[in-house]
């Protein structure tokens, strides 16, 4: 039912450039305006090509993969639970 992403940072030079010309490669998910960078969602299936073709824009400095879709997320506990100490 849903495709396989994967995130992009593109980090920029030109803000008015980046919020026009990065939304034909993908989601744009958020842009920061102080830090100059940008998270973009693409297909996990285009990633290498869509990287290409950022890296030769001209306002682009830098584009970096996102490693969230592989951080384990399942998190298993084997320490006993100690918020009933701490409550009032």
């Amino acid at each position: 039912m849903f495709t396989e992403r994967s995130g992009l940072i593109v980090w920029f030079s030109d803000l008015k450039a980046a919020t026009k010309q990065l939304e034909r490669y993908g989601s744009v998910h958020f842009i920061s305006k102080r830090l100059h960078y940008a998270a973009l969602y693409i297909h996990a299936s285009k990633l290498e090509e869509t990287v290409k073709q950022l890296q030769k824009l001209p306002f682009v400095k830098k584009v970096e993969r996102s490693y969230r879709n592989e951080i384990k997320t399942e998190y298993s506990s084997n320490m006993p639970d100690k918020t009933r100490f701490y409550t009032l």
